[in-house]
């Protein structure tokens, strides 16, 4: 069975820095695009960061400068470095993957991992 296994969420002071980590296992003939999508309560889900198989990124606006997202496809992982964290960064993280099951793509999510920036 395909998971999507998030880690790296927690609590962290404004300024600070936390680093998500999110790897994909089952049988997985290959991995394209994989990302990071966040949700606050109230808010809609939102993309935060996009890596492409080739290693093209894309981010959205409010973490342009702040975050890196990465990927090593030798371990089927995908991670953010998320730096100079204000609070409204503060959400779900949610790792997404388009994957190749077979003969099939397929789109994944993980469970979700709070972030939470408070002093």
């Amino acid at each position: 069975q395909v998971q999507l296994v998030e880690s790296g969420g927690g609590l962290v002071q404004p300024g600070g820095s936390l680093r998500l980590s999110c790897a994909a296992s089952g049988s997985i003939f290959s991995i394209n695009a994989m990302g990071w999508y966040r949700q606050a309560p109230g808010k809609q889900r939102e993309l935060v960061a996009r890596i492409g198989s080739s290693g093209s990124t894309n981010y959205a606006d409010s973490v342009k400068g702040r975050f890196t997202i990465s990927r090593d496809n030798a371990k089927n992982t995908v991670s953010l470095q998320m730096n100079s964290l204000i609070p409204e960064d503060t959400a779900v993280y949610y790792c997404n993957a388009d994957l190749i099951i077979g003969i099939s793509r397929n789109n994944y999510w993980g469970q979700g991992t709070q972030v939470t920036v408070s002093s």
